[in-house]
């Protein structure tokens, strides 16, 4: 045509033997839904046949100035519409990616960093951890950092905190504030120049006391320790956090109960009005889940137990930590972002199965240990009345003091058996202090007084929900109480006591003829004659302190070399030891110890990979502490190629390995069965099975969080990032293809379909489902 078009005509004609020529409607529609329906347009209708005339010679002279455009018509139809069959069912596959995975590529480029250390290795796994990250913070107001152990999750949000806005305040443990460890917290960020400030969990009431307004962004470590709701460490977080950006930095954020990653979520999401897609409550979501498990009995309905607790597991990785999580496990790292760590020089270490040690109890000492277990558990021969005093007052005590005293009594018991499965000698010490602590209560009582303090318990509950059981015994110890009348005490009390004490001198007689240690034998025969533990630096964990300083005692007596012990109580100067000699990164390193014993304050925060060994010589009754604790060595950096685990175990004799193990997961089943609803507070609250516990403490997969079923998305990224960087023409192709795009292929005969051959991607405004 001469000029371009943009009339709007439409004309109708009728038969010869109709009463009208025909009809014309012109105006502003076009022919389009829009045009007709949509739009508010206007058009008039012409009927005389002189303006039908009009328009058909004015269609005839165009008709006869067209071009044909069918090619073109074909061309845009393939390759603009979803009207053809050209796109193959790879091209809709990588449509489905780009999708996807849009903002992604779009930010990919985005990330700028300054002042980087000297020496800082730029690695793209820990680039795409703040991609991803900054992303959900900025869509959510908080996100987990919870990549498995060793993968440098400090330095992950030390790059985070170079990309977002604001004042940083940093809650961690102690030993993460310490400037002498060169992974600190503090060390860190002044090493990427980040301004922050830096407190202790133990000090949260300085930080509300300095006023919260200060702060715009929150990174807790260890945030898995801020799992119940009802503790006052818990409700001053939640004051800190409110109106924050809160990072939120764990390799173990979902634990035991769904409860438990609720808590840690409501930290910046509100519970009843998220902004997580397809889950506004929050709280009706994790009860829900949480009440499937109430309604199961965990013996009589184990398995169908454990197939809900699997599923529950999945439904919140898919419904709600995928939106508000960045978690990765090794393998993945290694596979797709292999060549960036060969660049680096970097390789992660091959982690051995961990390796059962067990320690054969004679026939005597295996009546002796397991009549002790029995008489410790059973409430006929032992009530813990010594702790539990206010169960027996005349007056009535609320359902909460009751709760509360009950769950004292659990938790002595469970110290008791702890501390025989740790070590004889604790458990002798354990035992003494117990007997002395009755007859000097049963003395009071008998001269008309009883101490006991209820802030005492509070302060307990709150040590033991953060995992300090030194403080734990320290308050013990010190005997802190309030007085009350021995007449306002019912007389079972003292009928209680005296019963309880009967039971504990007859377990101390019992023990008085025990003058061998077999488990520390079989120790310091490992330690002098396993290759792997002579020729290496070993890291030897136990819960109680008291066990520390017995082997520490023993092995420098047995083995005539200097051993360093760490616990809660040590000096400063004690950690810097620790960094300078078992931190491969330590500023001034030293080669003065081999070994060092230590407790479950080193389980966490410091780096120790300077040794490739750890030896747990307590039974690790929640496996997730063997995790922590081998965390220490199994760094990214390690200087070494494997990585060694022992765990001890208590069996019968046998000369059969077999029997040994089948001994020992009986060792284990009885201490569990025998606590009975008091094993939660055993293995802090994991429902687990003594056969289960035993192979959870020896796999491989498990230790190095290999175990989860579900891989993250960085499978599926890498496919679309690898399209983008090697292959632009068809990216192009892709980011072009129409949203409606489809396809169809013949199957051919003999082909087989792998397990992701069905893959489905739905978006409803900000709701992706992949």
């Amino acid at each position: 045509p001469s000029r371009n078009i943009h009339a709007k005509v439409y004309i109708s004609r009728y038969h010869e033997e109709d009463r009208d020529f025909g009809d014309v409607i012109t105006g502003s529609s076009n022919f389009s839904e829009s045009g007709f329906v949509a739009n508010r347009e206007f058009n008039v209708q012409l009927k005389n046949s002189i303006d039908v005339k009009f328009a058909l010679e004015q269609f005839e002279i165009l008709w006869n100035e067209a071009v044909d455009v069918s090619d073109h018509c074909v061309e845009t139809v393939n390759k603009r519409t979803y009207l053809n069959d050209t796109i193959t069912p790879y091209e809709l596959y990588l449509k489905f990616l780009y999708e996807y995975f849009k903002e992604d590529l779009s930010i990919d480029d985005q990330l700028f960093y300054k002042n980087f250390p000297h020496g800082f290795m730029e690695l793209k796994y820990q680039e795409q951890a703040v991609i991803n990250a900054k992303k959900i913070l900025v869509e959510y107001g908080g996100v987990f950092l919870a990549d498995v152990v060793g993968l440098g999750k400090t330095y992950i949000s030390a790059l985070l905190a170079n990309q977002i806005p604001g004042r940083n305040l940093v809650i961690a443990s102690p030993s993460l504030l310490n400037r002498e460890n060169p992974n600190s917290w503090p060390n860190v960020f002044h090493d990427f120049k980040i301004p922050a400030e830096f407190e202790s969990v133990g000090k949260l009431d300085k930080i509300i006391d300095w006023g919260t307004d200060r702060y715009d962004n929150v990174f807790i470590d260890e945030a898995h320790k801020f799992r119940n709701e009802n503790n006052i460490s818990y409700e001053k977080l939640a004051r800190i956090c409110r109106k924050k950006k809160v990072i939120l930095i764990t390799a173990t954020p979902l634990n035991n109960s769904p409860i438990d990653i609720l808590t840690q979520i409501k930290l910046f999401q509100k519970g009843k009005n998220s902004t997580i897609p397809g889950i506004k409550n929050l709280d009706h979501f994790f009860n829900s889940l949480q009440k499937r498990l109430k309604d199961l009995d965990r013996k009589e309905d184990y398995e169908e137990y454990m197939a809900v607790v699997q599923d529950n597991s999945k439904q919140i990785r898919d419904r709600v930590l995928k939106h508000i999580m960045v978690r990765r496990t090794r393998s993945e790292i290694a596979k797709y972002f292999q060549n960036d760590l060969n660049v680096q020089g970097l390789k992660f270490p091959e982690v051995a199965p961990p390796e059962p040690i067990f320690y054969e109890l004679d026939e005597t000492l295996d009546r002796i240990f397991s009549d002790t277990i029995k008489l410790v558990t059973d409430k006929d021969t032992f009530s813990y009345a010594r702790y539990t005093p206010l169960l027996y007052l005349k007056e009535e005590l609320s359902d909460f003091d009751k709760t509360s005293q009950r769950n004292m009594g659990s938790f002595m018991k469970t110290l008791l058996v702890k501390r025989l499965e740790s070590s004889f000698f604790a458990f002798k010490n354990t035992l003494d202090r117990f007997i002395n602590s009755y007859e000097n209560f049963i003395k009071a009582f008998d001269q008309g007084k009883v101490f006991f303090s209820k802030k005492y318990w509070y302060r307990i509950i709150d040590y033991f929900l953060n995992e300090d059981y030194e403080a734990i015994q320290q308050l013990i110890d010190e005997e802190k109480a309030e007085e009350y009348p021995a007449d306002a005490f019912k007389p079972e009390l003292r009928e209680k006591l005296v019963n309880d004490l009967k039971t504990l001198k007859k377990i101390q007689a019992d023990w008085a003829t025990v003058g061998n240690d077999p488990k520390l034998e079989k120790f310091i025969d490992c330690i002098k004659n396993d290759g792997c533990l002579t020729e290496n630096k070993c890291i030897i964990f136990t819960e109680s302190r008291e066990t520390a300083e017995y082997l520490h005692e023993n092995l420098e007596k047995q083995l005539r070399e200097k051993t360093l012990i760490y616990h809660g109580n040590s000096e400063k100067a004690v950690l810097n030891k620790v960094i300078q000699n078992f931190d491969a990164k330590a500023k001034n390193p030293k080669n003065d110890y081999r070994i060092l014993v230590t407790t479950e304050v080193l389980s966490e925060g410091v780096n120790l990979h300077a040794s490739n060994v750890v030896i747990n010589y307590d039974i690790p009754w929640n496996p997730t502490r063997m995790v922590q604790r081998v965390g220490r060595i199994n760094r990214v950096d390690t200087p070494f190629d494997e990585i060694y685990t022992y765990n001890f175990f208590p069996t019968q004799q046998s000369n059969d390995i077999i029997k040994l193990k089948e001994a020992a997961v009986a060792k284990i089943h009885y201490f569990i069965e025998m606590l009975g609803n008091d094993a939660r507070l055993l293995t802090d609250g994991e429902e687990i099975k003594s056969f289960e516990l035993f192979n959870k403490l020896t796999s491989k997969e498990f230790i190095t969080g290999e175990d989860e079923q579900d891989e993250s998305e960085l499978k599926y990224l890498t496919v679309i990032k690898d399209i983008r960087d090697n292959n632009e023409k068809l990216f192009q192709k892709i980011k072009t293809l129409p949203k409606k795009a489809r396809t169809a292929r013949k199957i051919k005969e003999n082909i087989n379909l792998n397990e992701y051959s069905l893959l489905t991607f739905f978006r409803k405004r900000t709701l992706e489902k992949f």
